[in-house]
C-alpha cells in the first residue's frame, strides 16, 4: 500500500498523504512555503470552523443550502471547532 495518494489541480499532479484530508493546492503550499515551520493556532482554526458551521445554518436558513448538505457542513466544522482536525491544517502562518 502506497502512502499518498495523487490529487491534480491547474498545474499537474502532486503525491499527497493518504490520511491527509487536505489536497493539490494545499500540498503545493506545505512543499513551496515552509518558512516558519509554524502552524495556524488551534484558537484560529476553531474560530474558522464556528463561522463555516454559523454559514452553513444561515444559507440553510435562507433556503440557498440544500437542509442535508448544511447540516454535514455543519457536523464537519463543528469537528473542526472542536478541534478534530487540526492536523489537516498544515500551512505555514507566515
Amino acid at each position: 500500500m502506497t502512502d499518498f495518494r495523487i490529487e491534480k489541480d491547474t498545474m499537474g499532479e502532486v503525491e499527497v498523504p493518504a490520511w491527509a484530508y487536505w489536497g493539490a493546492q494545499t500540498e503545493r503550499a506545505v512543499d513551496n512555503f515552509a518558512v516558519s515551520g509554524l502552524r495556524m493556532p488551534p484558537s484560529m482554526i476553531a474560530a474558522l470552523g464556528r463561522i463555516k458551521k454559523c454559514a452553513a445554518e444561515a444559507n440553510r436558513d435562507l433556503d440557498f443550502l440544500d437542509p442535508q448538505l448544511a447540516q454535514a457542513i455543519a457536523r464537519a466544522a463543528a469537528e473542526v471547532a472542536d478541534g478534530k482536525w487540526n492536523d489537516h491544517f498544515p500551512v505555514d502562518v507566515f
